[in-house]
This record gives C-alpha cells, structure tokens and sequence, in this order.
C-alpha cells in the first residue's frame, strides 16, 4: 500500500496490530522529543540575535496582542499542512513551521526567566516538572479506557475564556496573576489528556507527524504556563 493509499484508507491506532501499534508510538514520542531538541536549537539561536531579543522584550499590550494573533495563524496553517496532507514532506514543514513560532514565542519569557528571575536552574526545574506530568498524563490515557473525549467541549470553552482574559487583560491593563496561570496548567494538563486519547483511538498508524505535533503543541502550553509560575513565586 503506497503512501496515498494509506492516507485516504487509514488503518486507525486503535484497530491495528500490537506491532504497529508500538511503531506509531515509538515514532510519534520520538518525533516530540526531536520537535523539543528542535526548540531548544532554535532558541539558543534566537538568544544569540540582540535586536531580535530587544525587539521581543519590546513587545507589550498590543503590540503583544498582534503577535498572538499571528502566533494563532500560523499554527491554523501549521496544523493544516500537518494534519490534511499526505505528504510527509508538508507534514513535516508544518511541524517545523510549528517549532519556530513556538521559539520565537518563548523567547520574551525564556530571557525573563534566564536573566532577571530564577535563571537557568529554575527553567531547568519547571522543564522537569512539564515532563513529569506529561509523562504521567500520557499513562493515564495508555493505561484506562477512560473516554478523554468528553473533555473537548470543556477545553474550547476553557481556551476562548482564557483568550478573553488575556485580551481584557491588556485592553484594561490589569494582571492576569497567580491563579491564571494555574488554571491555564488545568488546561493544558485536560489537553494533554484529550490530545492523547485522539491520538489513541483516532488517528491512523501514518499520523505520527501531526501526532506528535498535537502532544508537543500541549506540552509547550503546559510548560509556558509552568514557568510563569515558578517566576512568579521568585
């Protein structure tokens, strides 16, 4: 069966043989893996570019907004060409497309946390903490028959309430605090949850690309909100 063949015919994780079924996984968490390397690359690359640092602490209120907005559209484009095409060359593209604005996104708060808040130890340790309940989150999926489904209408009214805070925040001027942030870590954790269920029981054993685009796209969230946290509390 060719490539296109199999696009369009999909065999579904969840209907495919043990064997297969722990090739798609060894494949998909091996891609996260690389798609964090990837990041990690690509932010000490952006670290090393002074106006592009300067330009990014710049950024406030509006400015900021706009750059989310942007941010926003280039993971709906990111994600189409991940997820509708059977090209593993556009699947891939949008991944990396994906890693590069999620780089350029971190690197106002990454640089905080570096140089004026906990430094390089406390990114460290809010990195382990991601991993942790990545790891544990992705277990509870693998190990119970639990239907993680039901938390997507939950999850997009969560995200579009958490949008609209983050918009008023900055129209109003008032700060999100604490307590966001923890919500946002309930979110993300909820997202970790459903994002694995799909791939689990949705996806065909040739998604490994845009699966692993889907978990890392969670994980990054997770860790964002993390870090905010322990910079919080320094």
């Amino acid at each position: 069966m060719n490539q296109m063949e199999n696009y369009t015919n999909p065999v579904l994780v969840a209907e495919s043989t043990n064997v297969e079924q722990a090739a798609f996984y060894r494949k998909t968490y091996t891609h996260v893996a690389m798609g964090v390397l990837v990041f990690v690359l690509m932010e000490a690359i952006m670290f090393r570019i002074e106006p592009l640092v300067n330009l990014m602490l710049s950024l406030q209120g509006y400015s900021w907004l706009l750059l989310l907005g942007g941010f926003m559209a280039i993971t709906w484009v990111a994600q189409n060409m991940a997820y509708k095409n059977a090209s593993k060359s556009m699947q891939y593209g949008g991944f990396l497309l994906y890693i590069f604005a999620q780089a350029l996104i971190f690197v106002p708060i990454l640089y905080m946390a570096m140089y004026y808040s906990g430094g390089a130890q406390m990114v460290m340790q809010a990195a382990i903490i991601t991993l942790a309940m990545f790891v544990g989150l992705t277990a509870v999926v693998m190990q119970t028959r639990t239907d993680f489904s039901i938390l997507k209408t939950g999850l997009t009214v969560g995200f579009f309430i958490a949008l609209g805070l983050i918009v008023a925040g900055t129209f109003f001027g008032f700060d999100l605090g604490l307590w966001f942030s923890v919500g946002m870590v309930i979110l993300a954790s909820g997202s970790i949850l459903y994002s694995t269920h799909q791939i689990k029981n949705e996806f065909g054993t040739h998604q490994y690309v845009p699966a692993a685009l889907s978990l890392f796209a969670s994980l990054m969230l997770l860790f964002w909100y993390i870090l905010r946290i322990f910079m919080a509390r320094d």
